[in-house]
């Protein structure tokens, strides 16, 4: 039987991390993953293959609505070859998986394919090709989570679909119905609305990406109207029904009142759920709570003092770049360091056009703890990089403490938001003051100098280009 310092259980953004931290901190290193390519939802079937779609989609748009504006013209029609398409989002998966296997080799990490599952709390059952069983002292769980669905809604995964299926469709729907106005439902409605498709997006909620700041919800909806799409919130959909090649989706509105959507595919967004199927935790001793979520404590360790647990299968958001934080947390924590993660300080991305990003409190937040705040906005509208790149929807919005002018969020919709909130993170990592950013120099002509005349407009309201 081979025996390590530490076993992971998962091979996703946060087990392949952990197990590359533990094997720099001189661990004698296993990972379990139950497919054939290591990477998790995210690099197979997540994060990874939907930003190759939203890319190659956007090129789409591009191409046959603003060239012309830039003085480029292509006689004929352009046309979508899906299936090209599709195979070009696979072989940027095959090659980001193909890196992890790389990194493992080059670690010197064990890789094992098949089932995890505890025998005890040092011993693991592997079920793969054949059946072994190793041991570890130590073992950190990283099964990540699954999509959720509704109780009544049966997935049949050919028109009643989850984001797995729908980035490998072989046709572009006629009508596609998203349940769900989150990150998901949001990032594969825009792919198929610029190929094509209707789209139709219901939300129980009253507004989309409802756990992001207000202010990002409403422009956010206000593309998504511009670009045609339907947005149906305040709906609660009470039932889901194929009929052939049709699915026929019933909703109650605000008023009560019944809605019935039909469309040919209908994708199902509603969140995921955290993954221990299989797992047999109860034989370590690892306790899981009513919601299926692994418990932890600060140092995040289970209910099993040997055995830790990270990203999706733990409370806290279902985020890839939060599960690599906690696998790097896990692991130090393990070799005796002192690590810390701010969890305020995680940010939160949609990678729509225009991209979405935030980090710290939203305004809803800020008002519900009696907090009183300063606003700064500026609008992408009024720099010269995005009047010159067309990109001119959205703004960076910068909350600051009204006493100590101290960042306490930073929320922004616009070109590269996905990149430029990263410098919101710098700021408020080290307590940045809203007059601190808007005295450091920031290069022009960039998206980035938004961030800069917002906090301008939050330190006694003086943008310069307003």
């Amino acid at each position: 039987m081979n025996s390590y310092d530490v076993a992971i259980i998962g091979s996703g953004p946060g087990g392949y991390v952990a197990a590359i931290r533990c094997a720099q901190l001189g661990m004698k290193t296993a990972i379990i993953e139950k497919y054939s390519t290591l990477g998790g939802t995210c690099l197979n079937v997540g994060c990874i293959p939907s930003k190759a779609l939203l890319s190659s989609s956007h090129h789409y748009e591009e191409a046959t609505k603003h060239f012309e504006d830039h003085g480029i013209e292509i006689p004929g029609d352009i046309k979508v070859n899906l299936e090209k398409m599709i195979g070009r989002k696979q072989a940027v998966v095959d090659q980001t998986t193909g890196g992890i296997d790389f990194l493992m080799k080059k670690n010197n990490i064990d890789v094992y394919n098949g089932m995890g599952s505890f025998k005890d709390a040092t011993h693991i059952t592997i079920k793969g090709e054949e059946t072994i069983e190793i041991e570890a002292k130590k073992t950190i769980i990283a099964t990540g989570s699954k999509p959720s669905t509704l109780p009544f809604i049966k997935l049949d995964k050919e028109r009643v679909i989850t984001s797995t299926e729908a980035l490998k469709l072989k046709e572009i729907p006629k009508h596609l119905v998203i349940i769900g106005g989150g990150v998901i439902g949001l990032e594969l409605g825009q792919v198929y609305r610029r190929l094509g498709s209707e789209v139709t997006v219901v939300e129980y909620m009253d507004r989309i990406i409802p756990t992001m700041d207000g202010s990002l919800s409403k422009e956010l909806n206000k593309v998504f109207k511009k670009a045609k799409c339907k947005m149906n919130v305040s709906h609660k959909v009470k039932s889901v029904e194929r009929v052939g090649d049709e699915v026929i989706v019933k909703a109650d509105n605000k008023k009560g009142e019944e809605v019935i959507i039909k469309g040919d595919y209908c994708l199902v967004s509603v969140g995921r759920r955290p993954y221990t199927d299989g797992l047999n935790a109860e034989a370590a001793g690892v306790k899981i709570n009513e919601r299926g979520q692994i418990e932890v404590n600060d140092h995040l360790q289970t209910s099993a003092s040997n055995i830790y647990a990270i990203g999706d299968v733990i409370k806290g958001a279902m985020l890839a770049h939060k599960a690599e934080e906690e696998g790097v947390f896990v692991a130090e924590t393990m070799a005796g360091q002192k690590p810390h993660i701010d969890y305020n300080l995680i940010p939160g991305v949609v990678y729509t056009w225009p991209e979405v990003a935030a980090v710290g409190k939203t305004e809803e937040e800020l008002k519900a703890d009696n907090t009183e705040y300063k606003v700064g906005q500026f609008p992408f509208r009024a720099l010269g990089r995005a009047r010159a790149s067309g990109d001119i929807d959205g703004f960076v919005k910068i909350l600051a403490d009204k006493t100590t002018d101290e960042v306490l969020g930073v929320h922004m919709i616009g070109a590269r938001c996905a990149d430029l909130i990263a410098e919101a993170v710098v700021a408020m990592e080290y307590k940045a003051s809203a007059e601190d950013i808007s005295r450091m120099s920031h290069a022009h002509p960039t998206f980035a100098e938004a961030v800069k005349e917002a906090a301008l407009a939050a330190t006694e309201d003086r943008a310069l280009h307003v």
